[in-house]
């Protein structure tokens, strides 16, 4: 179970949003976005399509770059220049499409941004990779490239990969939508694993239960804006405003 509001709410934000605005051309991604995230929070953000989730989250290590406001991220700002690199050495990002190297074996695709990027020797490298796979489940793998794996099996590399870099916090972009759906499950407890070791997490998802199991804070977000945000079961079972109200019960019902 991942930690309650209390047990972190005593911790400095390990991420800060302040008046983030976005725009592509004459679209507005993002309105006015104040966000802090504590260490050792994990974070649901839901909402409909094009709200501006992925944005959010695609703008803290810059692969977004925002229009005007802030973003800083362990006390480093986020912009162009030597803050950067740490910052995106620091953020991990799980993607829809797992983004694994075909030509390389399971093991070769988490170990070699360690390698490349902190310098660890390969022998190293490797053996924390082997941990790692063990760890999200696939340990009898590692010898294996990405084709020859399940989508469930790749997202869980994918994951693996991500925390070889041992970073402060990891970002997941809607991470269950591209599996076929008994694929779910294993990527979730995987995700619900790391969660209850205290990783500081951001998670786009459409995965309700998950949300309410696992989050420590649901954020909801509409037309670019943050509309509402609380305890999972509160915005789920008290929701504030009538956006909120009426996004949940269609999600929820099917209506």
């Amino acid at each position: 179970m991942s930690q309650t509001p209390a047990a972190i709410s005593g911790t400095d934000p390990i991420i800060t949003m302040r008046k983030v605005e976005k725009h592509y051309q004459n679209f507005h991604a993002l309105r006015d976005v104040n966000l802090d995230v504590r260490r050792g929070e994990v974070i649901a953000i839901i909402g409909p399509s094009g709200s501006g989730k992925s944005t959010l989250i695609r703008c803290i290590n810059r692969l977004e770059t925002i229009s005007s406001g802030e973003i800083v991220v362990d006390g480093a700002r986020v912009e162009a220049g030597k803050n950067l690199a740490r910052v995106r050495a620091e953020v991990g990002m799980v993607f829809q499409q797992f983004n694994l190297f075909p030509h390389m074996s399971v093991l070769r695709n988490v170990a070699i941004a360690p390698i490349r990027v902190r310098g660890i020797a390969k022998a190293e490298a490797e053996q924390r990779a082997r941990q790692l796979l063990e760890r999200v489940g696939l340990a009898a793998h590692v010898d294996k490239y990405p084709d020859q794996l399940s989508g469930g099996q790749q997202q869980r590399v994918a994951i693996a990969r991500a925390l070889a870099m041992e970073p402060l916090v990891l970002l997941f972009d809607e991470p269950t939508s591209a599996l076929d759906p008994e694929m779910v499950g294993e990527v979730l407890d995987v995700m619900q694993s790391l969660a209850a070791t205290g990783v500081t997490m951001l998670v786009v998802t459409h995965e309700m239960g998950f949300a309410r199991r696992v989050a420590d804070r649901v954020v909801f977000m509409e037309a670019g804006q943050i509309i509402e945000q609380g305890a999972p079961n509160d915005l789920f079972d008290h929701p504030q405003t009538d956006r909120a109200r009426a996004f949940l019960s269609a999600i929820m019902h099917g209506d």
